[in-house]
């Protein structure tokens, strides 16, 4: 007998409808307190603060967050070197640098960046063969990869980096199943994936991929439950729902999962007291998985009225894209 799929069940009596006041209540409730929580998880503040306003965006409820404390936040965590860090006093990070550089998107501040600055950083950090250190430490990751990138192209300076050099590194990346690792010859990750399709998008280079076989490695993911995975043999995750799903989208394969299936597997993490979304159905939930629960809704064109149509390479309304006019590669 063969090994058994690797899986949750879904409880009956689980949510089966969005709770969107409920979420907009745990998002501004999180980032308002300072429970035991929040303390816990300022190695990664600035990323939690992004997560919290673009889950708030998308459900239309942006203008409820404090845009003076949170900017001010976000300018206390920037280095004499141009780039940001998860926190005050903590080493700045290119992760966190594209949060920032977000936040400032959503809330229209574009401008008020000193974009040579920052560019400088992001270009310091590119290495010979294309790839980007994360920060001065030197550790070597296709997510950074996307995050300088990605940063370039939202500021207008992606001429600051090497660009060919950059797209030949994360092909370098690639796997016989067309899938990607963190570096050449890491196993293929929905994540890693996620991160090398978008600078594919953002550099026009989609077409040194091959999309039906990547599209096939992305949609087997979809597990009986109707939940994503982020690799084989591992449980359902609605994180997944965005780094799956926002690839699909990119190669034009979306259609090839269960999208009333995935719906109800993100709808069944949601907590119906508190608000917010877990991982998985009666687990803790968190604003990252708010978000990307949220955000993958959005993909899946889930009640349109109630959320804003997301950007599948930047994870940012498709509205404040249009605005900066930022233009992107989709399949």
């Amino acid at each position: 007998m063969g090994t058994p799929i690797k899986d949750i069940k879904i409880p009956e009596n689980a949510p089966n409808n969005i709770l969107l006041d409920k979420h907009i209540e745990f998002i501004k409730t999180y980032e308002e307190s300072n429970k035991y929580e929040y303390i816990m998880t300022e190695y990664l503040r600035m990323s939690g603060v992004y997560w919290g306003l673009t889950a708030m965006a998308l459900m239309k409820r942006l203008d409820s967050m404090d845009k003076k404390s949170i900017m001010e936040f976000v300018q206390e965590c920037q280095h004499d070197s141009g780039g940001y860090s998860a926190s005050a006093q903590h080493d700045a990070h290119l992760l966190y640098t594209l949060s920032a550089i977000q936040i400032h998107a959503l809330f229209d501040e574009l401008e008020e960046l000193d974009k040579e600055k920052v560019s400088n950083f992001i270009a310091s950090l590119q290495q010979p063969d294309g790839s980007f250190y994360g920060d001065k430490w030197g550790e070597i990751d296709s997510r950074f990869s996307f995050c300088a990138l990605a940063s370039l192209k939202i500021m207008g300076k992606l001429d600051r980096v090497d660009v060919v050099k950059a797209v030949e590194y994360v092909i370098r990346c690639m796997n016989f199943d067309g899938g990607f690792g963190c570096t050449p010859g890491s196993e293929s990750h929905a994540g890693q994936i996620y991160c090398c399709v978008g600078v594919l998008s953002i550099t026009n280079s989609l077409h040194l991929i091959n999309p039906d076989l990547l599209g096939w490695w992305l949609c087997e993911r979809q597990l009986p439950s109707g939940g994503l995975n982020g690799r084989p043999e591992k449980l359902p995750d609605v994180c997944y729902s965005w780094w799956v799903l926002a690839s699909l989208r990119v190669l034009g394969k979306i259609e090839w999962i269960d999208k009333d299936k995935l719906a109800n597997f993100i709808m069944a993490s949601q907590d119906e007291e508190t608000g917010g979304i877990s991982d998985r159905p009666g687990n803790m939930v968190d604003p990252f998985h708010t978000l990307f629960g949220v955000a993958g809704l959005s993909l899946l064109g889930y009640s349109r009225k109630d959320i804003e149509e997301v950007n599948p390479v930047f994870c940012l309304p498709q509205s404040v894209v249009d605005k900066y006019n930022i233009k992107i590669q989709i399949l």
